[in-house]
């Protein structure tokens, strides 16, 4: 049985020009314990499929609908925003493109942590502020414990980052959305973020969407991937399959204009000529 399952999704923005259609026509499953990976470049719409199904799209102006979009047998799109809320910090996590947009520039992170854990959790504030620490130093944060009282600013924007990934993982999560998760780190901690990830879905059947805009992570993480085009999901497959027998040309584009550094690299990289189409037409 799906954990997720999304049909027909469609999310708008409301414009002077007209309505931009980010997502148009969207469909996918998910099961427990799988990665699914999301690819397309910047605009395709992986994003904005990311926050309707966890309902974080601002109305208006956008505009989310579909046939049906079910986590757990729940329909998201029936549920109040109170218990929408219930169903983001305790089933549903999302770990953001932009940290610093994300954390509250006026609260130290020890206080955004512990508020999580303590909302959603029920632990007192000493249990609360323990377990914080825990998830520091599993995202790689040296010196958790005094690092609490520091404010985002004070830290780089891969520990910003880090911070985002223990937030999201503090209340061992369903389902976890990963947008661009790993973009801002280097490739040492990335790969420990990376074998995190796979640790959960291992031993807690911790469901995965990992949006990125690297094939090559991808493909060493992900179960199936879903490539994006224009709003559309274009292929879809089993991570081997695609990889190895691309279907549709812009899966071709894409992967052609990837650089490779495992002996096959010699050729030139192959640009995708041209503009994504307008969304709006």
């Amino acid at each position: 049985m799906s954990l997720l399952s999304v049909r027909n999704l469609r999310t708008r923005f409301a414009t002077d020009r007209g309505d931009v259609r980010a997502v148009d026509g969207v469909s996918f499953d998910l099961a427990e314990g799988e990665i699914l990976g999301l690819v397309g470049e910047s605009g395709s719409g992986k994003s904005v499929t990311a926050l309707s199904v966890m309902r974080l799209v601002p109305e208006p102006p956008g505009h989310v609908a579909a046939d049906s979009l079910t986590f757990d047998g729940r329909e998201l799109l029936r549920l109040s925003e109170a218990e929408m809320r219930e169903e983001r910090g305790a089933s549903m996590a999302m770990i953001f493109q932009d940290p610093m947009r994300s954390l509250n520039p006026v609260l130290t992170i020890g206080r955004q942590l512990v508020e999580v854990l303590r909302r959603h959790q029920k632990l007192d504030g000493v249990a609360a502020r323990h377990r914080a620490v825990e998830l520091l130093e599993m995202v790689g944060i040296p010196l958790a414990e005094k690092r609490l009282g520091a404010y985002p600013h004070q830290f780089s924007g891969g520990m910003r980052q880090r911070v985002m990934i223990a937030i999201a993982l503090s209340c061992n999560p369903r389902l976890l959305i990963a947008d661009e998760a790993t973009t801002a780190l280097d490739v040492t901690i990335q790969a420990q973020i990376i074998d995190l990830v796979k640790r959960l879905t291992r031993e807690r059947g911790t469901s995965v969407i990992w949006i990125s805009h690297d094939l090559g992570v991808v493909a060493g993480l992900c179960d199936r991937v879903n490539v994006m085009y224009a709003g559309k999901v274009v292929e879809s497959g089993p991570i081997r399959g695609l990889f190895h027998r691309p279907s549709h040309g812009y899966t071709l584009g894409l992967m052609g204009s990837t650089p490779r550094v495992d002996g096959t690299g010699t050729r030139r990289l192959t640009p995708i000529e041209g503009m994504p189409p307008n969304l709006i037409e």
